[in-house]
């Protein structure tokens, strides 16, 4: 039989099994200012973004509103406007730097749809290739993760904050100079 290392399941495995911890792992990370440790990419008014640290592909991240919330029908259209606005910045990110040929996006609501934590709604966002799924999973039960988490956070923060740059500057006023008198207008907005 060949082996497989992944030391870094080890945190999982232990995490999984201490009955102890309390709290909202969102709730706790959100209010840590630590993001580089934390693995959060992005900050908004209403959401977050974070990589998922027991990935099932690289880049694998989730999207969950700021407020602690369990109950997917009790977001507002404020977070859940939110939500999706990330959603689509976050695939553009990953499009950008990661090059998936596909992606899976979704909530899994309910221990029985799938859901590790279900007192605080999270949209899952995992960026899929040709060939990332084979037979390990089936086999070996093992997923193979073929990027350290540390490269897919670098990667995706630096493209999400350029991403957030250029919506930014997109969306603010130009100026123009006029030759003649040399001062600045703004441009007209028709």
């Amino acid at each position: 039989m060949k082996k497989l290392w992944a030391p870094w399941r080890m945190k999982y495995i232990t995490s999984a099994a201490d009955k102890n911890q309390s709290g909202c792992i969102f709730c706790k990370k959100l209010k840590s200012k630590a993001d580089h440790n934390n693995y959060i990419l992005h900050r908004g008014n209403k959401a977050f973004v974070m990589l998922n640290i027991f990935p099932y592909n690289n880049g694998h991240l989730m999207i969950a509103p700021c407020r602690h919330m369990g109950d997917f029908t009790a977001l507002n259209d404020a977070e859940l406007l939110e939500i999706m606005q990330l959603a689509q910045a976050c695939q553009k990110a990953m499009a950008a730097v990661l090059k998936p040929q596909g992606y899976n996006l979704g909530f899994n609501l309910g221990r029985v749809a799938g859901a590790g934590i279900e007192d605080h709604v999270h949209l899952h966002l995992v960026p899929r290739w040709n060939g990332d799924t084979n037979f390990m999973p089936v086999l070996g039960d093992t997923k193979v993760v073929s990027e350290a988490l540390e490269d897919s956070f670098k990667k995706l923060k630096k493209a999400l904050a350029e991403y957030f740059r250029m919506k930014k500057r997109a969306t603010s006023p130009r100026i123009k100079r006029n030759k003649k008198d040399k001062k600045s207008l703004p441009d007209a907005k028709y």
